[in-house]
């Protein structure tokens, strides 16, 4: 029998008890924060103002984990969850908290990280500049194929639901890198978004082809990627299977039949990859149809964007982002500007109109190439790009008469794991007046601000959320050499 314990004990609970918690604020990254006998603990979900029962799963030596069993009294700041999937989807975990809630607690959240990564205690973070739109944002999604359906509860109880415990298409139950479950209602991309989902997979498991096991690391089918031009209504279809024999001959069948039902598809790429990582990326790609790419719409500039290339997934709302990124730099038209991780380059043609000269540095050589192409689409003359892993490649760009010249202003756009220390430190040696940071993780950018800030004081911090009803904030600092 499990121990239940008051949250007024006067010793911290132990792993496997359950507790009642009034629920205080969100944390960093999602997760709720309660109380007991002022010992910390951590919820998966709730909304600040519930009262709730929990089981801890979890304790360390100053805080715990817990899940919520059940809701004893709710939080009359919560809201009705807009998707079915809501509570086991890794997707939007922030569909009961009202809007403009989420923005309050994401500016919170930034200034958090500033003040105790950053050791920046005056910070002035700006309210947080919401999304244009809050549903159907995304021009992208991923989803998994996997050998082996997780059931929600719902639909163990129907009697009417027909299924197939082995096989899989859908997004990754939240926690889980194993468990996947059938997406039947998306709010994220599109409503054809799904419908193709939908139509893959069920040709897919009509084919025979085994969806890929991770356990057994065997299997066909791997990932589904969907790309969509928000502006121009173009569709990319990423298939990504193991290397067979007969793998062309089943992307090919499947492509033939997507295409009649939805003429809106314009091009399907094909990637074959035999690695055990999970991620969708393939080691050899292949165009099936169409010109292996769409174009999109940004800031009155035209993109193009390949299977493998990075985009701001939510173009609506970074429009707003790269016109701050512009603005604050504060051109005067002689600048030398080097834009690292740069992607297609949409923040270098953004603002190669009013520099002398923008040089872009991307890992992904696919992405170099679209970043010049996107030049030619939009008459940009005045931008070089370099491929290749940037703590190796900046380093040759410092050296006396390097690719590029050394930068008068630095824009920095990396990943969510942030920049790496050589980068960092390249930049504190080429000394731009500026440094125009730009974010999608607010920990690893406080983390790599307390570095910059031996040598640059911060001017300006604005968050932009890019990503509605989910714990993620986008964030632009400036920075001006001391």
């Amino acid at each position: 029998m499990e121990e239940k314990v008051d949250s007024g004990a006067k010793r911290p609970p132990r792993k496997g008890a359950e507790v009642e918690l009034s629920v205080e604020k969100l944390a960093f990254g999602g997760k709720a924060v309660a109380r007991a006998d002022g010992f910390v603990v951590f919820l998966d979900h709730a909304v600040p103002g519930d009262r709730v029962q929990a089981r801890i799963v979890r304790r360390k030596s100053n805080f715990a984990e817990a899940h919520v069993l059940n809701v004893l009294s709710p939080s009359p700041g919560r809201c009705e969850p807009f998707c079915p999937h809501f509570g086991y989807c890794g997707g939007c975990l922030w569909q009961d908290i009202p809007y403009e809630e989420q923005l309050r607690w994401k500016r919170l959240h930034v200034l958090e990280c500033l003040q105790h990564v950053a050791g920046v205690s005056e910070a002035k973070v700006e309210p947080a500049v919401p999304s244009p739109v809050t549903r159907y944002y995304r021009n992208k999604m991923e989803f998994t194929f996997a050998a082996r359906r997780w059931l929600s509860s719902r639909e163990i109880a129907s009697e009417e639901v027909r299924y197939d415990r082995n096989f899989a298409l859908g997004l990754h139950v939240r926690g889980f890198f194993d468990k996947v479950f059938n997406v039947e209602t998306c709010f994220l991309e599109s409503a054809q978004a799904v419908e193709i989902l939908e139509t893959v997979r069920e040709w897919a498991l009509r084919s025979g082809l085994p969806p890929y096991s991770l356990r057994a690391q065997e299997g066909f089918w791997r990932f589904l990627v969907i790309r969509e031009g928000k502006r121009t209504g173009q569709t990319l279809l990423h298939l990504i299977t193991t290397p067979r024999e007969d793998c062309r001959q089943a992307v090919d069948a499947l492509t033939d039949h997507l295409v009649q039902r939805f003429p809106g598809i314009t091009t399907v790429v094909h990637s074959v990859s035999g690695k055990k990582a999970q991620v969708a990326v393939g080691d050899e790609s292949r165009v099936v149809m169409g010109p292996g790419f769409i174009e999109e719409e940004l800031g009155g500039l035209r993109f193009r964007i390949s299977a493998h290339s990075f985009f701001q997934t939510n173009p609506l709302a970074a429009e707003g982002l790269y016109e701050t990124v512009r603005r604050w730099a504060g051109f005067e038209g002689y600048e030398t500007v080097w834009d690292l991780y740069c992607g297609t380059g949409s923040i270098a043609l953004v603002v190669a109109p009013h520099v002398r000269q923008v040089v872009g540095f991307e890992v992904v050589e696919e992405a170099v190439q679209d970043a010049y192409v996107n030049c030619g689409l939009n008459g940009i003359e005045n931008s070089l790009f370099r491929s290749g892993d940037l703590k190796d490649v900046i380093r040759a760009a410092l050296a006396p008469g390097g690719f590029g010249g050394v930068p008068d202003v630095v824009i920095t756009d990396p990943p969510r794991s942030g920049m790496h220390p050589h980068v960092v430190k390249a930049m504190l040696e080429a000394a731009p007046k500026t440094i125009i940071a730009v974010s999608c993780n607010p920990a690893t950018l406080s983390r790599d601000l307390s570095i910059l800030l031996e040598r640059y004081a911060i001017e300006a911090i604005q968050p932009f959320d890019l990503f509605p009803h989910t714990p993620h904030i986008e964030c632009v600092v400036k920075l001006t050499r001391r």
